[in-house]
């Protein structure tokens, strides 16, 4: 297909698919339980997939799904029947099956039998493993061929398999079980008004040993591994009680979705950063990575420092057309245990995205805010300063000003901002721009890179770097708003191609500059009217095109649809511009739409109008969880009552504008300065106890860095700061 683009083709996982996740685990399946080989589904564990067929029949009938209930993101329970064999009446056999997902499954098993009559049964799981990389799996392209042999031991079979010189190896274990090759089996008389259970392991083999973190049965009193984590997960983040019992659902579940995306960072196991989303990015990736971290501040701050520590070993130091590294350059994308055949770039790390770069400074200066230790901070400078000589010798290809992109190779990504499908950048006629492409919003975070990395610099008495940022930062936004902006048409072109034209599609880009502050004053009202317009607002978002463009697809994945995180960051610009209506709108939307999928948001959903259909419409292939889904609520919450710390400067900041209908909120254990305090707003008035010493509170927005900036006397060019980060 012309212009595939690997990183973002994938199957649709059918309905009523169930997926469990656990750091870098997840398992999906259909509804009964049972996971087939000829489906996009599984159980994987680094990016591999060790059970490739899970398949429970009694007495040869296959499992009739009655109900699947997600307890906690590891964690299902699958209800179903067993239909009777001559196809009619009511069946006396009830399953239960509960599932957790760890390095591997642990599944509990029940059998109801509700018949008055004793029940012989031959209750037997079918299994196969394919050890399929993640990447052959999501695009249904599996090709490689395992040779393969299996070890029966005493209720335990064992699947090894090897491809050139990689070894794998899954063990699925049953107490009682009889063991052939390709199934575990149970032979039982279950009595009337009786039960049977037992409980199924399945676990990779590493080094010939399973892993000591692999899901075990715990015993009776104890809690799962996944279990203790979730618990120290909760007791360190805060507790939120609010008077709209549907949103706080919402960011409850955004919590617990958003405790189950974290993962450790191999070398540096004490480091947690923040996976992409279920099913196919179990890993970290830079852009949503920081993105997610970014939105998950005031929940726990220590997420971004992960995240960015993380990143920082792993920065670009060669160049390498082959997988797009640059020196100073931030990567989009970890493989865990990937064929380098397969993966991106053909390596473990692939480099192609324009916006990780400057957003990993964004994030550093987000985080300094937050408190953390100088030496930390200071640690990683030197990291932000080479993604700041990557942005001059690197991002701007043709020394213009601006950032923009163009593919080293022909294996790379298309589009390397956040909207990275192959046709996601178009003119309103629907022509596909053509590289190198400036982006609209990477400008944005280029000049919020400068501004945060100016006011670092500043605070350290480095007045000359902080001068020389804040210089460079009036400089791109006096350009910015000169060659972007559309007189014409009142709104910003989403990119400028490789010939310099104005890309004058109306997308949902151009909010991500209200955000930062890089949008003049006297614009913004249009940009807030444009986004808000029908053909922009579906009534559950602002979507990602307007509905009057030549691309328009509401059913598309990036030329139509509507993305939380994407509205997340809109509302916070509006916001931050006055327009606060337009910001409770886009937020009520939201949290309305996750009504309907049980409080959790998906990464995104179709952008059919609310007036046409009375509910969001699924993207067939979204993830859920997702991380920057997962966060979204939060950040829209944390807009809403600008909620804001600035440490160094012992200030934390609130001025609540939450409608009516959310009620009073609520928040207690909240992490500030290395504290803990409580919040309560009613009436939108706050009130806030146990401040740590040397903190104040201030009713008002915290203050931007270009305010800061001014503030503090530097100078700036001709044109002038009128705005910041």
């Amino acid at each position: 297909m012309a212009g595939w683009n690997a990183d973002t083709a994938a199957g649709p996982l059918g309905a009523g698919t169930v997926t469990l996740v656990e750091g870098t685990s997840f398992c999906i399946s259909l509804p009964n339980g049972d996971i087939h080989p000829d489906s996009p589904h599984g159980v994987f564990v680094q990016d591999t997939r060790i059970l490739s067929r899970w398949y429970l029949t009694i007495n040869g009938q296959p499992l009739e799904p009655l109900a699947a209930q997600t307890k906690e993101p590891y964690r299902a329970v699958f209800a179903g029947r067993i239909v009777r064999s001559e196809g009619y009446g009511d069946s006396p056999l009830i399953v239960e099956r509960i599932r957790e997902v760890g390095v591997g499954i642990l599944e509990h098993v029940t059998v109801h039998n509700h018949s008055m009559e004793p029940a012989e049964c031959s209750i037997s799981f079918s299994v196969a493993s394919d050890f399929a990389d993640v990447f052959e799996v999501k695009e249904a392209r599996i090709q490689r061929q395992w040779s393969e042999s299996r070890e029966l031991g005493e209720h335990e079979l064992t699947i090894r398999a090897s491809w050139q010189d990689i070894r794998k190896a899954v063990v699925i274990k049953s107490e009682g079980a009889d063991v052939a090759p390709d199934a575990l089996t149970y032979r039982t008389t279950i009595p009337p008004r009786g039960q049977w259970k037992t409980v199924l392991t399945v676990a990779p083999v590493h080094d010939g040993m399973v892993p000591a973190a692999t899901v075990v049965h715990p015993a009776v009193g104890e809690l799962s591994r996944s279990d203790r984590r979730r618990q120290e997960w909760v007791a360190k983040i805060p507790v939120l009680h609010m008077g709209n019992h549907s949103i706080e659902r919402t960011l409850r579940r955004s919590y617990d979705d958003l405790g189950a995306l974290r993962i450790e960072d191999p070398t540096h196991p004490e480091r947690i950063v923040v996976a992409a989303g279920a099913p196919w990015f179990m890993t970290l990736f830079g852009r949503d990575s920081l993105w997610a971290s970014e939105m998950a501040m005031s929940v726990d701050p220590s997420l971004a420092l992960g995240t960015l520590q993380t990143l920082a070993d792993r920065q670009g130091a060669v160049v390498d057309p082959v997988t797009e590294e640059e020196p100073g350059k931030i990567l989009h994308e970890v493989r865990l245990d990937v064929s380098s055949s397969l993966a991106l770039g053909g390596k473990s790390i692939y480099y192609g995205s324009i916006d990780a770069t400057p957003l990993f400074v964004t994030v550093l200066g987000s985080v300094s805010r937050w408190g953390f230790a100088k030496d930390t901070i200071a640690a990683l400078l030197p990291h932000a300063d080479r993604a700041l000589d990557w942005i001059r010798d690197y991002g701007d290809r043709d020394g213009d000003g601006f950032v923009e992109y163009k593919r080293l190779n022909d294996r790379g990504l298309i589009n390397q901002g956040w909207k990275d499908s192959w046709d996601g950048i178009n003119f309103a006629d629907g022509t596909l721009a053509e590289p190198p492409i400036a982006l609209c919003e990477v400008q944005a975070y280029v000049y919020d890179a400068y501004m945060a990395r100016a006011w670092i610099a500043y605070d350290d008495g480095d007045a000359a770097l902080a001068t020389e940022l804040a210089d460079r930062a009036a400089q791109l936004k006096a350009r910015f708003n000169e060659q972007f902006w559309m007189p014409d048409r009142g709104y910003y072109a989403i990119a400028l191609d490789g010939n310099k034209r104005q890309v004058d599609a109306c997308a949902s880009n151009m909010g991500h500059c209200l955000w930062v502050g890089l949008v003049d004053e006297d614009k913004a009202p249009l940009v807030a009217e444009r986004l808000m317009s029908p053909e922009m607002f579906s009534g559950w978002g602002v979507r990602t095109l307007a509905s009057d463009m030549g691309a328009y697809n509401p059913a598309s994945y990036h030329n139509g649809s509507v993305w939380p995180h994407d509205n997340a960051v809109i509302a916070a610009g509006l916001m931050r511009y006055g327009f606060v209506e337009e910001a409770q709108r886009i937020a009520s939307a939201l949290f309305e739409a996750a009504d309907y999928s049980e409080g959790r948001l998906p990464e995104l959903f179709c952008g059919f109008s609310r007036d046409q259909y009375s509910q969001p419409v699924p993207y067939p292939t979204a993830c859920s969880p997702q991380a920057w889904a997962a966060t979204s609520p939060i950040q829209l919450v944390t807009s809403l009552i600008r909620y804001d710390t600035h440490v160094s400067r012992g200030g934390f900041w609130m001025d609540p504008k939450l409608p009516p209908s959310y009620g009073d909120l609520h928040i207690t254990n909240a992490p500030m300065a290395g504290g803990r305090v409580t919040i309560d707003i009613a009436d939108s008035v706050p009130t806030v106890q146990g401040l740590p010493p040397g903190m104040v509170f201030h009713r008002g927005h915290r203050p931007w860095l270009a305010e800061l900036v001014a503030q503090a006397g530097l100078r700036i060019s001709e044109g002038g700061l009128r705005d910041g980060a």
